[in-house]
Order: C-alpha cells, then structure tokens, then sequence
C-alpha cells in the first residue's frame, strides 16, 4: 500500500475509452462513465454479483464510488477469438481512509464500447483484515 496518491504515477492508456472510462470516475461523472458501456454491459465490482445497464451502472457508482480516485499503472491488451478486446488493468484505488491494489478486466466490443469490466481487489488478506478496522 501506498500513504500518498501523489507517490502515483499513472500511465498513458492505449484504448480511448479505457481512459476515459478511468478520467469519469475519478471527475465523478457517473453518468458519463456509464455511458461508455453497452446496452446490457456489466460492471462486477469485488465480491458483488454483476451490475446490468448504463442506468443501473450509473446508481451503483454514485453510491459506491464517491471520494475514489483510480490509478491505471500496467495495462496488458489481447484480442479475443470473437474479435473484442480484452485489456486488463493493474493499479490502485485511493479513498480518504485506505489505498488498494486493483486490477480492472475489461471486454470491449467491436464498437470500441464496454461489453464488461469486472474489478478484482489484488489485497493480500493481511493488507484486507486492516481494512476491516
């Protein structure tokens, strides 16, 4: 874990709107972030079942992700047998009371919009019990 954001030092990402995917939620715009997905894309946040659609979308993230800012720091990308990219994302996730390790799974469509993003914590379980305090 990391003490400050300042010590971060983001990439550049590849794909248009993976990064801008990461630029609305850290500006907080929700609905724009949204936005971004398919018509029935889902976003899976940790140990949550997947959120479905750009509305719902919209409402778990102006519940959950206020005061959340996102740092992308290693991006792998491939293109799947169907054509569709899939990129996944290495980085941490700073709130007001605790820095963590993340990794974003992306599926993009041919459309270039998000089919899914599934959020995947990279804690140790020591680094989760002192979460938990």
């Amino acid at each position: 874990m990391i003490k400050s954001a300042q010590t971060v030092n983001p990439i550049a990402l590849t794909e248009p709107v993976i990064k801008r995917y990461f630029e609305t939620l850290n500006h907080e715009s929700f609905l724009e972030t949204a936005s971004l997905f398919a018509s029935e894309g889902t976003l899976t946040p940790p140990f949550e079942k997947a959120i479905v659609g750009s509305e719902a979308i919209a409402n778990y993230l102006q519940q959950e992700a206020r005061e959340m800012t996102l740092f992308p720091l290693q991006e792998a990308l491939e293109t799947t047998e169907t054509g569709h990219i899939q990129a996944e994302i290495k980085g941490k996730v700073t709130t007001p009371l605790f820095t963590v390790n993340i990794a974003w799974v992306f599926i993009l469509n041919n459309q270039k919009e998000i089919i899914s993003v599934e959020v995947k914590l990279l804690a140790s379980l020591e680094e989760l019990v002192k979460l938990k305090r």
